[in-house]
This record gives structure tokens, C-alpha cells and sequence, in this order.
């Protein structure tokens, strides 16, 4: 309906307003939330990545580079947590170990140390996250058949209580657009923007290693046609060295009430080009509603001046769309046939139960190892398998896997798991090598 303090607005600019909506699709991270789900797949991330996300040191590194590998070979899927730990654990008993013999081993005080950061993942519910089918990058970018892009909502339920997720959903991200994308160098507008809202959770007792690997992606995503904008209250909430690889800067009101606030009023000036049309650090206390000061980098990648800059209202709906009417949406999408229901498929929790001749252990992670680095070395299950003779070595060719089965959506696609070298091109690793050839 109408408002009067967009009317007045719109007057004072002297600008055409039109109300109108925008063609948008909900996601839910892991479907936490009414949108469609988003999962992505264990081995998608590859040893790497998610060494980065556990915040793991060059051994512990190596060593879960020799997991994905041992599951590359032996056409072992690794899709959800429960795989990886159970793997783990596998290769650190009496039956596993002698596998890995011809190519490296892998010590039980290193897998405990791994066991524990997986389990402190999956208490942030990153469980969830895991899984398939694996969202396509090509369903992020999408326009209208009138032309018009289409606007992705991605929800975390509860984001400030699973930061680690957050930051896992982002390195996964931007690290599949980099590597899907090509290089189409300076767009007059970019393919896809990302708008990241609480930043300061992404970067919340954040390793080196992984804000390091934030600005090292942003720096160079642009090539792909992708702009990156994190949202925050204040700006020291993202590192420097992020910081530095930003361009555009549009800082609403500040409100030096604290010494905190002080500080990050300071710390808001200096990232701004030198100016003599303001005194910056008064001008960010007086914004008003709908104000902003802005700076925006020009065709030639220098900063413009800055602007003490009036907003123009935006033509949707200013406000918070309610959960029903975000379930409607989705579930009316074309993509909830894809990604509502998560495929179970066999995978290497299942096909080293099998191995074992036991019943494959339940999907929840398991209490982790004691901080002393006692050697994790449990079996899959609750069972003891002391007993058991040495599984025989595997068959030159393994048999196809069975075809997925999906729990309650036969449109859902599932990947083939039947060819090992089919899944390992299609890893990280696999399309890595790739490229490189």
C-alpha cells in the first residue's frame, strides 16, 4: 500500500517509482528453512577444502588427502560426514590398516585429531549440508524467458549459532564457481553477485588459513563475473586483508556511543579514498535514514570520490516475507522436484559394513576420541571385530554400485558410482588434474 515517507522520497528526487516485485527462488541451507534445499556432497569439497574448513595443520592435511584418495581407488562414495568418519575410523583398525601400507600410512592420533574436528562440524549441524542431490551451479544463475535475473534467497536457520556452517557453505561456493566458471574478464555486468548479510559470522574466530583463502577467492573470482559484497554493521567485522580487496563501499549511519563503536568509526574513514568535500568520520555520524556515504570503483578500477548519497527506494516489498508464503514459493518452484528429497544412496559407510560382513553404523557422528590422542582406532559399528580375519584385497575391477535410490522423489538426480574413475573425474581432484593437463 502506500507509504508516505517513500512518496517523499521519490519527490524529492524527482525519480519515476513504480512498485513492482522481482522473480526470486528461496533456498534452505541443508533444508533448515522453507526454501528448497541445498546439499553438496563430501568429496565435492575435497581434501583441501575441507582441511581448511576443519582449520587443519600439513599432517592432518596429508593424511586426509590419503583418505580421499584410498576412497578414490577403492570407488568408495563419500557423501555425508558419517562416510568420512567411518572410513576413518575403518583405515585406523586392525583390518583397515594394511591397506594403506603401499601408500602411506595413517596414525591413529592424527585420525582421533580429525575425528574430533569432524564431530565439533557436525554439532553446528553441518550434516544437514552434506548430502545429495548436490546443488548445480548452473541453477544460481538463471534469468526469466523476458530476460530478467533471477534473485537467489538462501536462508541458515539460527546462522549465529552455526558460524563453522556458514563459513563452510562459502568456501564450497565460491571455490565451485571459480572452478565451474570461465574466464570472461571485465563484464558491463557481472553474471552473478553475492550479497553475504552477518558477515562478521563468516570471520568470528576464523583461521588464518581460512580468511586467507576468502581474499585470495574474492581477488580472483572477478575474472568469472562474479562481485562479492559482505554485509555487516561495522567494517573492522572483516579482516584486512578482505578489506582490501573490495572496491565499492556503501556505509550507512555510525553511531559512536561506545569505545567500540569509536574505534570502528575511525577504522570506517580510513578505508575510504581521501576526501576534502567531507569530514568523513562527522559525515557517518549524521547520516540519515536512507543515507549513505558511497564510493565505487570507475572504468578504469580507480575509486570514485565519495558521495554523501540519498538512496532510492527499492520497488519490492520492504520487509520480511513470511515462512508460509516462503514455502509456497518453493515448493511451486521447478526446482523442488530436483532437491526436495535427499537421495540414499549406497556409500562407504554401507559398503564397508558390507566389507565387514556387519550392519553399516547410523548415520550420527560418534562422541569424539579423548583430547590426549588416544588412538582412534573403533570399529564402524558398536560391535567388536577382533575376531575377524583380514578382509581378502579387493578385485582388479569392483562391480557397479547399485542405482541410487532416491527416499521419496524419483525425479531427484543421483550421480553413477559404478566407474571409479567417472567419480574421481568428477571430484575437486578429478577436475583439478584435468585442467591442469
Amino acid at each position: 500500500g502506500p507509504n508516505e515517507k517513500i512518496d517523499a522520497r521519490v519527490a524529492e528526487m524527482g525519480i519515476e517509482y513504480t512498485p513492482a516485485g522481482a522473480p526470486v527462488q528461496f533456498w534452505a541451507l541443508g533444508g533448515q528453512g522453507p526454501g528448497v534445499p541445498v546439499r553438496a556432497a563430501i568429496s565435492a569439497f575435497g581434501p583441501q577444502l575441507l582441511a581448511k574448513v576443519l582449520d587443519a595443520n600439513e599432517t592432518q592435511s596429508s593424511s586426509l588427502a590419503l583418505v580421499f584418495y584410498y576412497a578414490d581407488q577403492q570407488g568408495l562414495p563419500l557423501l555425508d560426514l558419517a562416510d568420512l568418519i567411518e572410513l576413518l575410523k575403518y583405515l585406523t583398525s586392525d583390518e583397515g590398516k594394511p591397506e594403506l601400507k603401499g601408500i602411506g600410512g595413517l596414525s591413529s592420533q592424527t585420525a582421533g585429531v580429525l575425528l574430533r574436528k569432524l564431530v565439533e562440524l557436525d554439532q553446528q549441524d553441518a550434516e544437514l549440508f552434506f548430502g545429495e542431490p548436490e546443488v548445480s551451479i548452473d541453477h544460481l544463475i538463471r534469468t526469466t524467458d523476458d530476460g530478467r535475473g533471477i534473485i537467489n534467497c538462501l536462508e541458515l536457520a539460527e546462522v549465529q549459532d552455526r558460524p563453522k556452517l556458514f563459513s563452510t557453505f562459502l568456501m564450497w561456493l565460491l571455490a565451485e564457481l571459480f572452478e565451474t566458471l570461465p574466464e570472461v574478464g571485465d563484464l558491463d555486468k557481472p553474471k552473478l553477485v553475492f550479497f553475504f548479510d552477518e558477515a562478521h559470522l563468516l570471520f568470528a574466530d576464523a583461521s588464518k588459513e581460512f580468511v586467507e583463502q576468502v581474499a585470495q577467492t574474492v581477488r580472483l573470482i572477478r575474472s568469472k563475473g562474479v562481485g562479492v559484497f559482505f554485509v555487516t554493521q561495522l567494517p573492522d567485522d572483516v579482516p584486512d586483508s578482505v578489506l582490501s580487496q573490495l572496491g565499492n563501499r556503501v556505509q550507512h549511519a555510525l553511531r559512536a556511543i561506545t569505545p567500540r563503536d569509536a574505534k570502528a568509526l575511525k577504522a570506517a574513514v580510513t578505508t575510504y579514498p581521501k576526501t576534502e568535500d567531507y569530514d568523513l568520520e562527522e559525515a557517518l555520524t549524521q547520516l540519515g535514514i536512507g543515507e549513505a556515504v558511497v564510493t565505487a570503483l570507475n572504468d578504469d578500477g580507480a575509486p570514485n570520490p565519495v558521495a554523501w548519497t540519498k538512496i532510492r527506494p527499492p520497488l519490492s516489498k520492504i520487509g520480511a516475507v513470511e515462512a508460509e508464503q516462503v514455502r509456497a514459493l518453493a515448493e511451486a518452484s521447478d526446482l523442488w522436484a530436483t532437491y526436495a528429497e535427499e537421495i540414499d544412496r549406497e556409500s562407504a559407510r554401507e559398503m564397508l559394513a558390507k566389507k565387514m560382513g556387519v550392519e553399516p553404523a547410523g548415520g550420527a557422528a560418534p562422541e569424539a576420541a579423548p583430547a590426549g590422542g588416544a588412538p582412534a582406532d573403533a570399529p564402524a559399528s558398536t560391535e567388536d571385530y577382533s575376531h575377524l580375519p583380514p578382509p581378502p584385497p579387493p578385485p582388479p575391477s569392483a562391480e557397479p554400485a547399485p542405482a541410487p535410490k532416491p527416499k521419496a522423489a524419483p525425479k531427484a538426480k543421483a550421480k553413477d558410482d559404478g566407474n571409479v574413475v567417472t567419480d574421481f573425474l568428477k571430484s575437486r581432484e578429478g577436475r583439478a588434474t584435468v585442467n591442469n593437463v
